[in-house]
């Protein structure tokens, strides 16, 4: 086999569900040593595309061919033995087992009479976490890691064999910036080994620095490769949303009103300390900073998830007391969780019933909630915020995640809040749907609503905030205008630098 002949190659897919032509004639293909980039926005048929290689979906037509041999997936498990590796998004771990049994699930070494051989288990475990220089071992319960640390359990899977390719699904997701240092070093080594690998992000600056190829899919449609080297972030959206996008940050054009949320002194184990601003009404107030600098559990602190040691709340100038969600909300205080999908959405109802959740309460007529009602308040929101879904019977889990994220906003707009806390609101959204979510964000300002967005993406908070809070170890380090905030500066506060200081 030539270096130029593909390990792996998709010729002609296509795949049909009632209704949807999700994939139409998709042909795409990596090469040994290749770190071959997957684009385009949710529901542009990427996710269906994997499903069909790793034999979850039958396709209707096309065929698969690994080393340019015909063949046919029949499920994840006969992928692997092809030699064809998926690293999803969506954790697939057993929390009750240990790093080993999870590594090795359905393929545990034996000795005689069908028994474990738990040293092997264990030994071949601790060689490839070496590999990765994680701080726990094989015998750690996978239910005691954090979340960054069960997705080094799921790459540590893809080296228990010898894969001709692999398939990393949004991996650096739920990864620390030295995390992702060391999934880089892996990808490295597979390239140096021939391995072929396909590498599916939203984050274009991890495009840019690791791939060699870009592919792009369009409405279940193949859009074209490019040689990364030779294209730019401006071509890539181009192609993946067929319009241009206006990424420069959007001035306001409307008076801010009086202060809607004061926080003074809040204090919260070590979580953080002494924390205080404000935020005024038609502001947007964005809060940065490095993984455990605290942004989110002052979100979770002032939503009633987190008991405070000190410190108050004021709303509208007048001290208030926030011992659960449930006061939050009776206060005008939502939150958009970092985790739509753990902790905003319920996947397996459907889109009205998601919509509509806090407020079953209010929507009763007599014993029953009143239905009527309810599509009612789902429609309103389906249109204001271009929730792209048949009906609202459709189950959240089958949008795409951008749309998800609406539902989840409307589900608090739904309840007309002060205080609007936004989570990540863009975390696993291709590049189009978040440019639509920081429209949606500064227009929610300009009619009156105050709106804290805590982000991990430099470029979203600069776009969409009116001022600008660096954390770092708990603690609020500076505040800066739209007007004042440089990249540089921010990073020094981040860091815990403050001019000529160092916390």
């Amino acid at each position: 086999m030539n270096a130029q002949t593909p390990v792996l190659r998709l010729e002609g897919i296509v795949k049909t569900f009632p209704g949807v032509r999700a994939l139409d004639g998709v042909s795409f293909g990596v090469l040994p040593g290749e770190v071959h980039a997957l684009m385009g926005e949710n529901g542009a048929g990427k996710s269906t595309l994997m499903k069909v290689l790793g034999g979850i979906h039958d396709p209707d037509e096309g065929q698969i061919l690994i080393d340019e041999e015909p063949t046919e997936m029949t499920s994840p498990m006969h992928a692997k033995a092809k030699g064809v590796v998926f690293i999803h998004q969506e954790l697939s771990l057993a929390d009750e087992l240990s790093v080993a049994e999870n590594i090795y699930l359905g393929e545990l070494p034996t000795k005689s009479l069908g028994r474990v051989d738990w040293d092997a288990l264990y030994g071949e475990t601790d060689k490839i976490l070496e590999t990765l220089n994680v701080g726990f071992n094989a015998r750690t319960r996978v239910g005691d890691l954090s979340i960054a640390n069960q997705q080094m359990v799921e790459i540590a899977r893809a080296l228990t064999v010898n894969p001709r390719a692999v398939i990393f699904d949004e991996p650096t997701a739920s990864l620390t910036d030295s995390e992702k240092v060391v999934l880089f070093d892996v990808i490295t080594d597979l390239q140096s080994k021939g391995v072929g690998v396909i590498y599916i992000s939203h984050r274009m600056e991890e495009i840019f620095k690791i791939t060699d190829r870009i592919s792009i899919l369009r409405d279940g449609q193949y859009r074209g490769t490019l040689n990364t080297k030779d294209t730019n972030e401006e071509e890539v959206t181009r192609l993946m949303i067929g319009r241009e996008l206006n990424l420069e940050r959007k001035e306001a054009t409307h008076e801010l009103g009086e202060v809607a949320l004061e926080v003074r002194g809040l204090s919260c184990g070590d979580l953080f300390d002494d924390v205080s601003f404000q935020i005024r009404r038609g502001e947007v107030v964005g809060f940065y900073g490095l993984v455990g600098a605290g942004r989110t559990a002052i979100a979770e602190a002032i939503f009633g998830l987190r008991t405070t040691d000190a410190g108050s709340i004021h709303l509208d100038g007048a001290e208030v007391s926030i011992n659960s969600p449930e006061d939050a909300i009776k206060h005008g205080i939502s939150l958009v969780p970092e985790d739509r999908k753990g902790q905003g959405l319920v996947l397996g109802m459907n889109c009205r019933d998601n919509m509509t959740l806090p407020q079953v309460d209010d929507l009763t007529a007599g014993p029953f909630v009143s239905d009527g009602a309810e599509v009612a308040i789902f429609d309103q929101y389906r249109d204001k915020l271009d929730i792209r879904t048949p009906g609202w019977r459709q189950l959240v889990g089958n949008l795409s995640g951008g749309n998800q994220q609406k539902i989840v906003i409307g589900k608090w707009l739904s309840m007309h809040p002060k205080v609007l806390i936004l989570d990540e609101p863009t975390r696993g959204i291709d590049v189009g749907s978040k440019s639509e979510i920081h429209n949606l964000i500064r227009d929610l300002a300009s009619h009156g609503y105050a709106v804290i967005v805590i982000s991990s993406e430099m470029p979203e908070v600069l776009q969409v905030s009116d001022r600008i809070v660096a954390m770092f170890s708990g603690k609020v380090m500076r505040e800066f205008t739209a007007e004042e905030v440089t990249e540089e500066s921010l990073i020094q506060a981040i860091s815990g630098i403050t001019g000529d200081r160092v916390a």
